[in-house]
């Protein structure tokens, strides 16, 4: 499929679809009312997620600054939460007899990162979970004890383009707890949120974090990976919805893509699983118009 989904499209597709049933199942009754995700009957009230950007978060090798990375997650969800600090915020997130898992992302060329992960797990440890409460893996979350008595997850991966998805998403990111991944590669990955309604992972996720320090925007084949199509973006995407925060990650992929290559090409694959998360499954919002996007730190070449 060749044809990239535009607002347009996907708003028109959106009036012939309910959007009742979009609000992430994993929101807990202690969390702050301004990170909420809508009811149909919450009128205009919008799906936060906030985008942080800090220049010094690489350095000169692209390698991420473990200080600068934390402080990063720090102020997002601090302000994603209204919380009047990090760990208080976390502790709305997490509670000390959760058993957490993060699920973070491999890839060789572009992983979460080990800062990202190991920010991560500090802050759920200061929310008062034990070290050996904590577990962080991607591949092998199905054969992981953490995992399989996780009663928290914590998703974390970066953006990039896919091939046979259009983008490597939060979403898709649990696509590792389902026993063969090929199984999802129908329609150009158009179903990927119903993985969500697994047992695994069904009402965990309390904090989803996209990784955009140097994101892939455009890919050639499967695995393929060039540094001609990566650039130091040195963000973050926090929500509390995955739908909300790929949508706002495809549109800075999407907008790099038309400064790049001078016109608005098409992925090789149409992303939009990322739409049908909310239109066909009710798992969150991508309507650009139904979330509240706050931008925090460096905003030059912001491109959203």
């Amino acid at each position: 499929m060749k044809k990239t989904i535009t607002r347009r499209d996907f708003l028109r597709a959106a009036t012939a679809v309910p959007l009742a049933g979009t609000l992430v199942p994993a929101l807990k009754a202690e969390e702050p009312a301004a990170s909420r995700l809508p009811t149909a009957s919450a009128g205009p009230a919008k799906t936060r997620v906030v985008l942080i950007r800090d220049q010094a978060c690489l350095d000169a090798q692209g390698t991420p600054n473990a200080e600068v990375v934390q402080r990063m997650l720090d102020e997002a969800v601090s302000r994603l939460l209204d919380a009047t600090d990090p760990v208080g915020g976390w502790k709305t997130l997490i509670k000390p007899d959760d058993i957490v898992g993060i699920k973070t992302n491999v890839w060789n060329y572009i992983p979460t990162t080990s800062a990202v992960e190991q920010g991560l797990k500090r802050r759920v440890m200061d929310a008062g979970v034990p070290a050996d409460k904590i577990g962080i893996d991607d591949r092998g979350v199905r054969r992981n004890p953490i995992f399989q008595q996780a009663t928290a997850l914590i998703n974390a991966r970066p953006a990039r383009a896919h091939y046979w998805a259009g983008m490597g998403s939060l979403i898709k990111n649990y696509i590792m707890f389902t026993p063969l991944a090929s199984d999802w590669h129908g329609d150009t990955c158009a179903d990927l949120a119903k993985i969500w309604e697994m047992p695994e992972v069904k009402g965990k996720t309390r904090l989803n974090v996209l990784v955009m320090f140097t994101p892939l925007f455009h890919c050639s084949g499967p695995h393929s990976f060039s540094r001609d199509y990566i650039w130091p973006y040195g963000g973050l995407i926090v929500s509390r919805d995955p739908v909300a925060a790929d949508a706002t990650g495809l549109r800075i992929l999407q907008a790099k893509r038309r400064q790049h290559f001078g016109d608005d090409r098409p992925f090789n694959y149409d992303p939009h699983h990322i739409f049908l998360a909310e239109t066909r499954h009710g798992l969150g919002v991508a309507s650009e118009d139904r979330i509240e996007l706050i931008k925090l730190g460096w905003q030059e070449g912001t491109l959203i």
